[in-house]
């Protein structure tokens, strides 16, 4: 396990790429060497520590940080809706508005789009979402949504997971037109949501803190979102109305520093994911794609590919 790589199916290079890890030496001792476990559960999933270093990315000196991130990862300025020096701190970046007409959104009432850019998992069936970081672990759909009830509706249906990493566009959309309910807070931990982190324990997903909001949508039935925070992240921010009908594609909110995931479930019957990311998935490997782009279509509804 120790030093193997993470690697991904791009769907735009149609090919297998090997994620450039931001923080890996760090991430690496922190979940696979027994001195970094140690620190991991004295000191780093907690709340504080990123709390601190979230204010840290506030300052106004962190915006020296900007450029040089640019270059390292070599994100395209020209989506940005202002200029790399407007920023007056790291954090500002970091949660960038992007142009309308770099993330197009996918056409059709019966097609569902990406909620946001990253690194996709797509299960047809929830309960293969055990054993996909490391055999042998379970996917608790209740412990997720920290809701028997709401885990029963959600029983057998299909699941999106979303890993951003902190190279990536950290606003969060809608996946579907509809109207969408409070966003409620269940507090937790703050581990990481790598992939180095969930083969260890993919209860991560579930210990950490996160937002649940159900969208009824015409479409799709009843579609739920939850946005986890991960180390470092500060917050998760939400600025949609709850009752109030979104649009496919419109934002919901933005995390602020660090990597963090958005989990999408749709009920049993009511999506058919795009091929590409199912067979991927089925292979062991997330898809990188970004919001906007086409999830899949309504059951049995047709506009498949």
């Amino acid at each position: 396990m120790s030093a193997e790589p993470i690697r991904y199916w791009n769907r735009y290079r149609k090919t297998v790429e090997t994620e450039q890890v931001y923080g890996e030496t760090w991430l690496r001792w922190t979940y696979e060497n027994p001195l970094g476990r140690l620190a991991l559960g004295l000191v780093i999933k907690r709340a504080l520590l990123s709390r601190i270093y979230g204010w840290r990315m506030t300052r106004r000196f962190s915006a020296s940080k900007v450029l040089p991130f640019i270059v390292d990862y070599n994100l395209d300025v020209d989506e940005f809706t202002r200029t790399p020096y407007a920023f007056k701190n790291f954090n500002e970046f970091f949660y960038r508005a992007l142009k309308p007409t770099a993330r197009p959104i996918a056409t059709g009432e019966n097609v569902a789009v990406l909620p946001a850019d990253g690194r996709h998992l797509a299960l047809p069936g929830v309960d293969t979402a055990s054993g996909f970081y490391a055999k042998g672990q379970e996917f608790s759909l209740a412990s997720l949504l920290g809701d028997d009830a709401l885990a029963a509706e959600f029983a057998g249906g299909a699941i999106l997971i979303s890993r951003l990493c902190p190279v990536d566009y950290h606003r969060f959309h809608f996946p579907v037109a509809g109207t969408p309910g409070e966003a409620r807070l269940i507090n937790g931990w703050l581990f990481s949501v790598s992939p180095i982190a969930l083969r260890r324990s993919l209860a991560y997903l579930w210990e950490n803190k996160r937002m649940t909001t159900l969208i009824e949508s015409p479409a799709f039935g009843r579609v739920a979102m939850i946005e986890i925070g991960a180390t470092m992240v500060g917050s998760i921010m939400q600025f949609f109305i709850p009752g109030r009908a979104a649009a496919k594609g419109e934002e919901k909110g933005w995390f602020k520093f660090g990597g963090s995931c958005v989990v999408t479930l749709f009920q049993a019957g009511r999506i058919r994911f795009d091929a590409d990311l199912v067979e991927q998935s089925a292979q062991g490997l997330e898809t990188y794609a970004k919001m906007g782009d086409r999830l899949g279509v309504v059951a049995g509804g047709g506009g498949g590919r």
